[in-house]
């Protein structure tokens, strides 16, 4: 299909008509998803008003989330409704389903779909027909059978994990200063955070930033008095930005009395200790994990062809290769690079490849409709940028590395420009100002992820154990923690 011909409707057999147009089912919300339709809204305005093509989105969530600004959610910096951006404003023109695609068979245009319904209904999966799909389901966390990490790990690739972890670091400080046992408070007082790329090394700067401002204001605690321990199995971190600004980084971090560990790896965190395979023992009740990424468990529940990694093969058209009226990109998709040296490389998996893909994409899937040539995604990589923490960052892009306030600067500027919608971008400005002015915030509404529990127990029910304290470790004693959370 590269830089060919394709008339998608006489390969179907069928030609769209008023009242049955070409059906575009795109599974997934995220980068790809969202600004796929948004594309396509915009390329196939004449047909989606004339009912000669219609658009379907399913997603999990109603909304897109912006990850580079996980961090600074996290961190109270930006507040979380502002890095999300609901597609169902975002996507006017098209359907969105929020639900979850069970499978795909292509060879019969059909995926069975759930939604929130589903288990209500009892009916089972419904089969939704389509005429062309694009798949964009994004990854999921990458995660290996440490003893423990399923009890007690906590994620961070979610607003809702960006919220929840806030919430727990600042309810780690509040166990930490009114307990009365030396462990506890040692182990409260310590986060441990395995994965040194992008979101392992961004989280942790942000969240130590704001945890030594909050730290001040307890009468018993000393920023000093925190443990930040940062675990990487090989033996650099965010190599997306070059050994020299890697390096810099470790300075950076272990400046601020960071541990960081390179070459080492998590071997459990049973009964809240994590053991380090350097033999290191840290009673921890914050183990954070951001050890990478793997493809979709979605695309496996298809007939589609897939390269070692679980990825969909792709043409540079970003069409599923030698399968018509399929398309894919992002984290999902093997897309070969042309604007690279050596032969058989692919994309990187990132939200910059991310977000042009998805214009190509769109471009190509209309153009597929109307019988016109494909494009080739090309994009020559143009660097990084990572912030670690409030007025640092490292970056290292066309060529020039940067470190400290210009490098943070940058970091802030690339992504206001990226974050979807002109509403985000006025709203995230304006909290940026406002943060200038005022101080941070420190409060933790650790409440909201069991808004419930009050009213159960007042009505004379059990109220819901938090489900990341998992059961009472030998540093554990619940008589000092009301919550019962971790």
């Amino acid at each position: 299909m590269r830089h060919g011909r394709v008339r998608a409707a006489n390969d179907r057999g069928t030609t769209p008509t008023p009242g049955k147009g070409a059906r575009i089912l795109v599974v997934g919300g995220g980068y790809v998803g969202m600004y796929t339709a948004l594309r396509l809204q915009k390329k196939l305005k004449h047909e989606l008003r004339n009912g000669s093509a219609e658009i379907v989105v399913i997603t999990p969530d109603p909304y897109m989330t912006y990850q580079p600004f996980l961090p600074e959610a996290a961190a109270g910096s930006i507040s979380p409704r502002h890095v999300v951006a609901p597609l169902r404003r975002v996507l006017p023109h098209c359907r969105v389903i929020v639900g979850a695609v069970e499978s795909v068979d292509h060879a019969k245009r059909t995926a069975l779909y759930t939604t929130l319904a589903s288990s209500d209904e009892g009916t089972g999966p419904a089969s939704l027909p389509y005429d062309e799909l694009v798949l964009a389901p994004g990854s999921v966390s990458r995660t290996l059978p440490v003893p423990g990490l399923a009890d007690h790990g906590i994620g961070f690739k979610t607003v809702e994990e960006a919220v929840g972890l806030r919430n727990h670091v600042i309810e780690q400080l509040d166990i930490a200063s009114s307990t009365r046992d030396p462990a506890i408070r040692d182990a409260a007082l310590t986060f441990v955070f395995v994965g040194g790329g992008y979101a392992g090394v961004e989280a942790l700067g942000e969240l130590e930033d704001m945890a030594r401002f909050a730290a001040k204001h307890y009468h018993n605690i000393k920023p000093e008095d925190l443990r930040w321990v940062l675990v990487e199995a090989s033996d650099r971190i965010l190599p997306e930005v070059g050994p020299e600004m890697g390096e810099y980084t470790i300075r950076e971090l272990r400046g601020r009395n960071i541990d960081v560990r390179l070459g080492t790896r998590l071997e459990s965190c049973e009964h809240r200790v994590a053991v380090l395979s350097d033999g290191t023992r840290l009673p921890t009740r914050t183990v954070v994990w951001t050890a990478g990424v793997k493809p979709s468990p979605l695309l496996a529940a298809t007939d589609l062809p897939l390269d070692a990694r679980g990825r969909l093969t792709c043409t540079a058209a970003l069409a599923v290769d030698g399968t018509p009226h399929a398309w894919a990109a992002g984290d999902a998709a093997a897309v070969p690079d042309v604007t690279a040296d050596e032969p058989g490389r692919t994309c990187a998996p990132n939200a910059q490849h991310a977000v042009r893909q998805a214009r190509t994409l769109g471009d190509n899937i209309a153009a597929s409709l109307r019988g016109e040539p494909l494009t080739d995604y090309a994009h020559a990589y143009a660097g990084s940028v990572a912030s670690l923490g409030l007025h640092k960052g490292v970056a290292h892009v066309y060529g020039r590395k940067l470190k400290g306030y210009p490098a943070w600067f940058m970091h802030r500027v690339y992504h206001l420009s990226r974050v979807p919608t002109v509403n985000r971008k006025a709203r995230v400005l304006t909290e940026w100002t406002l943060s200038g002015l005022f101080k941070r915030e420190i409060v933790s509404l650790g409440s909201l992820e069991r808004p419930r529990a009050e009213f159960e127990l007042a009505a004379g029910g059990v109220p819901p154990e938090d489900p990341s304290a998992g059961p009472p470790g030998p540093t554990d004693d619940p008589s000092t923690d009301p919550k019962g959370s971790s």
